[in-house]
């Protein structure tokens, strides 16, 4: 191990955005490339080993952002660490509580992209919605996030890192370590809510995830993957892949590995059931058409009685709400034998959009025509629709940042062509 005043580079593990201060980002990391990141920092294999699995249990299960707290480490070696690795969170650039009791969060990376997430409190269970890109490529006409141009990618740990600071801001990190819990809140300004009710038995307020903020998961997929098993790993958040819902709009071919690698529910963005409306509103429609689309749900192998897939079907006056629609959808989801529900959306709206929400009544008799073929069709409760927060209605002030710095090197590249 090298002497604690002696600092060499370490190199930036694959997929981690660079810091100013040269110090690497911990938060994303498995086990095994904690140990590698440790490794390359000058520990032998033996320690790396050792160390690594200290570290993951306190990143993970403890909640832990502060090397000094890590009590089974010796001084010494706490020193080491600090010198050169960070244990980071999101930066909160601003939080806001809906009327109904939704949280969003905009939160910046350490290179200064913007992006958000949202938690969503019910009476058994607590749902946070992730984000995996900064932008879309999608441009879904109907979704606030479409009309964003894509930034980047979210890295596994600016993905894993917004379920951290949710549980920072819900106080749900295994008691005996509240000092840690308390300056991670007090650092992103998230004030913890003492009587706040639990929803579980164990005392989770956050009991499952949705990959349904900002971008499309399966464009991002080895980071999305690489986040949720550190999710899942079962000596850290611990959270079962059973409580995990990916959601897609229908990139076809990564279907089947999702399944594969990542196991988790599966919902789809449906949104129309011919393909004039689906390639109007869902334009990814016209590379991977509905037929094409239905056949990879048929073929998922996670799809059962007991793991239904979720179809998502956002509901846009007289554009996609007859009962022909819906008796379309009914003749689809059986053509396929599909095990499934289907979750109507009522529109949320946002500046610009050129569509209406369907009538409260038009809602009512769509999901009966579905429901009377004995097939599930809630209608999802909008919320946080009074902060910007409900489903289609994320968007960052990325866009615009992008955008400058674009006209800024293009400018330069134009100076210097002379």
């Amino acid at each position: 191990m090298q002497i604690p005043g002696h600092i060499d580079p370490v190199p930036v593990p694959r997929a981690v955005t660079p810091r100013e201060d040269g110090r690497v980002d911990l938060l994303g990391l498995s086990r095994p490339q904690i140990r590698d990141t440790l490794a390359e920092a000058g520990l032998d294999e033996k320690q790396a080993k050792l160390r690594a699995k200290q570290l993951f249990h306190w990143l993970y299960h403890r909640g832990e952002t502060d090397f000094a707290q890590m009590t089974d480490l010796a001084k010494p070696m706490r020193a080491w660490m600090a010198a050169r690795f960070v244990i980071g969170r999101p930066q909160v650039v601003e939080a806001q509580v809906s009327n109904d009791g939704t949280r969003k969060w905009l939160l910046r990376s350490d290179d200064g992209q913007d992006y958000e997430m949202v938690f969503i409190p019910d009476a058994d269970r607590g749902t946070l919605c992730v984000s995996s890109q900064v932008g879309c490529t999608l441009n879904c006409r109907f979704c606030h996030t479409g009309t964003m141009r894509l930034v980047r990618n979210l890295t596994p740990g600016e993905i894993v890192g917004q379920v951290m600071l949710a549980r920072d801001a819900l106080g749900e990190w295994p008691r005996g370590n509240m000092a840690a819990d308390a300056s991670a809140g007090a650092s992103n300004d998230i004030d913890e809510d003492e009587d706040a009710p639990h929803y579980t038995a164990d005392g989770r307020l956050l009991t499952n995830i949705v990959m349904m903020g900002m971008g499309e998961p399966l464009y991002n997929f080895e980071n999305v993957r690489d986040a949720l098993k550190v999710v899942m790993d079962g000596d850290g958040l611990a959270l079962s892949k059973r409580r995990i819902t990916l959601s897609t709009s229908g990139v076809v071919p990564m279907m089947a590995r999702a399944a594969e690698e990542i196991g988790v529910n599966l919902a789809v963005s449906l949104h129309a059931v011919t393909k004039e409306v689906r390639d109007e509103i869902v334009p990814i429609n016209r590379k991977y058409g509905i037929e094409e689309l239905l056949q990879a749900c048929a073929d998922y192998p996670r799809a059962n009685n007991a793991r239904r897939i979720t179809f998502e079907y956002v509901m846009l006056k007289d554009k996609n709400d007859s009962d022909d629609d819906a008796r379309e959808l009914v003749r689809l989801i059986r053509k396929y034998k599909l095990p499934a529900k289907v979750n109507l959306i009522p529109f949320n709206p946002w500046p610009g959009a050129l569509y209406e929400c369907s009538t409260p009544e038009r809602i009512k008799a769509f999901s009966s025509l579905i429901f009377e073929a004995g097939i599930s069709a809630p209608v999802r409760t909008p919320r946080g629709r009074d902060i910007m927060a409900a489903c289609g209605q994320l968007k960052s002030a990325s866009e615009k940042k992008s955008r400058a710095e674009l006209d800024r090197l293009a400018e330069e590249k134009q100076l210097a062509l002379g």
